[in-house]
């Protein structure tokens, strides 16, 4: 077993161990293998990309080869490495940025936006004729494409990552419960690639355990643990015996091997965009924003939500005509189900779905035994439901008329899940914070397991909506809902 202070030699780690010997790591790059191979193939796609534009520009405004556009066909050919090194300036080859959040998108967007100020700039500044039809079709295009083929990457990488593959090896750093809740969460979302393999807690002794993972030592073995377990990332958890000057001294340590540091704070569930690092007398102080539950931002949400709730039921109207006729020749009784539920701020209102249950089903309920804890009521195997139920609530095709509660205000295409009125009458606190927003036909409730999700899983996602809502989070949360939808996973 190591033991002892890690020092530094040359430009690796040493540690002395319990027999004597002198135990070190090197300090060469940790960059893992999968990441240099992604990073290659992501330059790959992008040249791809870039190249398929400049092909599709020059042929849509040029048509065949003339004198005249052999300096437009030089570009193109240039036009890829050319967008490979506005990538690259925007850093979004960085490792932390591939492969998970929005971040690597909005960076290849600026580099775009970029690209096209700069070629509009120079060629005022230079005097210099510009075919604007290439220019205008080429430059969207190659950001267009790029996006594609990243998205594409990413999809196959979560798909590895769901295998086990291609995953960080992370080395916990805090007190017992914050690193079970994390690797917890890891395990959840296997999609973020960071799996725990050993844990270091205040006081703690190599030999013991933490969850599933065995214990390295106390934090000043940190450096030594990652040696060990050949991991490549640190997470620190908030604690109050890692201080600035603990957590700067630790950074020291792990800054020759290249083990990437990353630190959890206090705040959980808490979005980067509501945090800035404001620098005051010397301090590093982290800002944080109220949650805009109000204003203009909300104006922007409510129209759009209408709009588009609004042409989707004139799109959708066949298909809804079709299974309400199903509902109502496959069982007896209405097509539509109204239900009380409770909305923005306590307000009751009606809400619409296709019935998936035999007549009388609500008086059943009291005989029959929830699946879950909580307050939710959530059967695998309702009895109460029809066949043909069954197949709508498992595609989430009995929300639909829900459309309507959007149209009328009542609802949001994104949000936390409508509750009833028996279940707000005993929520604590806490819970009582997702009424500030409208409640929603999707949600994260919804991309992240469904009926599946504990009751504490499902509040705690409906409260980071209401803390984190943009326009953008609900477009990503649309986008997910299809494959959520189309798999059926946890919809009962």
């Amino acid at each position: 077993m190591v033991t002892g202070e890690a020092r530094v030699r040359g430009e690796g780690l040493m540690a002395v161990a319990g027999n004597g010997h002198v135990v070190s790591w090197g300090a060469g790059p940790r960059v893992p293998s999968w990441v240099r191979s992604y990073r290659l193939r992501a330059v790959l796609a992008d040249l791809c990309g870039a190249g398929a534009a400049a092909t599709i520009a020059f042929t849509v405004r040029f048509g065949g080869l003339t004198p005249y556009v052999l300096p437009y066909l030089l570009v193109s050919l240039a036009l890829p490495v050319v967008w490979c090194c506005a990538v690259a300036l925007n850093r979004a080859y960085e490792p932390r940025m591939l492969g998970v959040g929005s971040e690597e998108f909005r960076r290849i967007l600026q580099a775009g936006v970029a690209l096209t100020a700069v070629t509009a700039i120079g060629s005022y500044v230079t005097k210099t004729d510009v075919a604007r039809g290439y220019v205008v079709l080429a430059l969207p295009l190659v950001t267009l494409f790029t996006l594609v083929l990243r998205y594409g990457l990413r999809r196959s990488l979560h798909r590895r990552r769901a295998a086990g593959e291609c995953m960080r090896r992370v080395v916990a750093v805090g007190h017992p419960v914050a690193i079970i809740e994390l690797m917890r969460l890891l395990r959840r979302e296997r999609h973020h690639g960071m799996d725990v393999v050993a844990a270091c807690l205040p006081g703690g002794r190599a030999g013991e355990g933490v969850g599933e993972v065995p214990v390295a030592g106390d934090f000043s073995d940190v450096p030594i643990a990652v040696g060990q377990y050949t991991a490549d990332t640190v997470a620190v958890l908030a604690c109050p015996e890692m201080d600035g000057q603990a957590l700067r001294r630790l950074a020291w340590r792990l800054e020759r091997t290249h083990t990437e540091l990353v630190v959890a704070p206090a705040l959980m569930d808490v979005a980067g965009p509501r945090t800035t690092i404001r620098p005051v007398a010397g301090l590093p102080l982290l800002h944080v924003e109220h949650p805009e539950l109000t204003g203009a931002r909300q104006l922007v949400k409510n129209v759009f939500d209408r709009l588009v709730a609004a042409a989707l039921l004139v799109l959708l109207a066949p298909a809804l005509v079709v299974l309400a006729i199903a509902v109502r020749v496959t069982s007896p009784g209405p097509a539509l189900f109204r239900q009380t539920r409770v909305g923005k701020g306590g307000k009751l209102f009606t809400i619409v779905k296709f019935r998936t249950m035999r007549r009388g089903s609500e008086r059943q309920k009291i005989t029959l035994v929830s699946d879950r804890d909580g307050l939710l009521f959530k059967m695998r195997n309702d009895p109460r439901v029809t066949p043909l139920g069954a197949l709508m609530r498992r595609h989430s095709l009995d929300e639909l008329p829900q459309l309507i509660n959007v149209v009328r205000g009542h609802m949001s295409l994104v949000g936390p899940r409508p509750p009833l009125p028996e279940e707000v009458a005993r929520y604590g606190d806490d819970v009582r914070r997702r009424l500030l927003v409208r409640p929603g036909l999707t949600g994260l409730w919804q991309v992240n397991g469904r009926s599946d999700l504990s009751w504490e899983e499902s509040v705690r996602l409906d409260l980071r909506y209401v803390e984190n809502w943009s326009l953008t989070l609900d477009l990503q949360i649309l986008w997910k809902t299809w494959s959520a939808v189309a798999r059926g996973q946890g919809a009962y």
